[in-house]
């Protein structure tokens, strides 16, 4: 008797194989499931969120069926590593949020990539957040506009970031140096605000989107404010890197901001190695325009996206991928 139901239990199982390969796959076929990881930047600042919310709807799509696509998120020294990685190393990074002027520099070959020459790669999915080039200083330390910097404790930023590149692309066009100032460090996004309560620094910068944690947490925590960044030079700067347009901080987005703050910045973008599959980068695309509200909703800093405006800021090619997503979308790519 034991015998003869174990055999009927295996027939079962075995006939339940059998229909079950029969019908056609749950997942569409896109054969293996795929993964891709997207470089971000530091956990204080826009970009992790801003990749781990591309990744939420990527993932929503899979777990609804209509893709393979896995996606995940790696916290990085930002832009400048992101690009780095993405033209040396597509195996481990096909995605990264990189600035449009590091985006640039990176596809042309000029500034910091010049010694590894022009990358042609180098593609790009679409634009996220603006980010504005944001001066937060100590009241105390008497910092009223950039050009009061010299002979201040000043952090530069972390080694490699788009945030550096700007800072010290400015700097070129004012003619100063790291010994223009009394102190120049290298901390990364979450040791500023830190630093400059503690009254280690006197002021950083950080080219971000807002609202942002560390900003949030220096005007909270310390008497401090952010100072404005305007002026000729920075006038003339604008118009020799045509992709840093005018940025403002609008007013009350932190404690004691009751005025617009006037400044510049570049654009976020979600950058790709040509390599990427095809199918992938279209997946991704669809995955955010499709669901563009909730997107928006993921961070403050992505309050501002439009189907358009998420097309402007680039300076390398389209990925295919999402040129077919904007084809099917009727969204004219110019």
């Amino acid at each position: 008797m034991f015998d003869k139901l174990v055999f009927k239990v295996l027939a079962c199982a075995f006939g339940l194989a059998l229909a079950a390969l029969a019908l056609p796959a749950a997942a569409p076929a896109q054969g293996d499931r795929q993964f891709v990881t997207i470089g971000t930047g530091g956990i204080t600042g826009v970009y992790y969120p801003a990749g781990g919310a591309v990744c939420r709807l990527v993932d929503k799509g899979r777990q609804a069926g209509t893709h393979n696509v896995r996606c995940t998120v790696e916290s990085t020294g930002a832009s400048v590593f992101n690009v780095n990685t993405i033209r040396s190393d597509p195996d481990h990074l096909f995605l990264g949020i990189v600035q449009s002027d590091v985006q640039y520099q990176a596809y042309n070959g000029t500034e910091q990539f010049a010694e590894a020459g022009p990358d042609p790669n180098l593609r790009v999915l679409f634009s996220l957040q603006s980010e504005a080039f944001t001066l937060v200083a100590r009241k105390d330390a008497d910092i009223n506009s950039f050009d009061d910097l010299p002979g201040k404790r000043m952090n530069l930023g972390d080694p490699g970031s788009g945030n550096r590149n700007t800072l010290e692309l400015l700097m070129k066009e004012y003619e100063w140096t790291p010994q223009t100032f009394k102190l120049a460090t290298d901390l990364k996004p979450a040791e500023m605000a830190g630093a400059l309560c503690d009254n280690k620094i006197d002021a950083y910068v950080y080219v971000i989107g807002h609202p942002n944690g560390s900003i949030t947490e220096a005007l909270n925590t310390c008497e401090s404010h952010v100072v404005p960044v305007t002026g000729p030079k920075v006038e003339a700067f604008m118009a020799k890197y045509p992709f840093y347009p005018l940025a403002v901080i609008p007013k009350e987005t932190y404690k004691g901001t009751d005025q617009d703050v006037q400044t510049f910045g570049p654009r976020a973008t979600l950058m790709a190695h040509a390599e990427l599959p095809e199918d992938l980068a279209y997946e991704i695309t669809k995955a955010v325009f499709s669901n563009l509200d909730e997107f928006k909703n993921l961070h403050p800093a992505l309050s501002a996206l439009t189907p358009e405006n998420m097309l402007e800021g680039n300076s390398v090619p389209f990925h295919p991928g999402a040129l077919r997503y904007f084809a099917e979308a009727g969204l004219a790519v110019e």
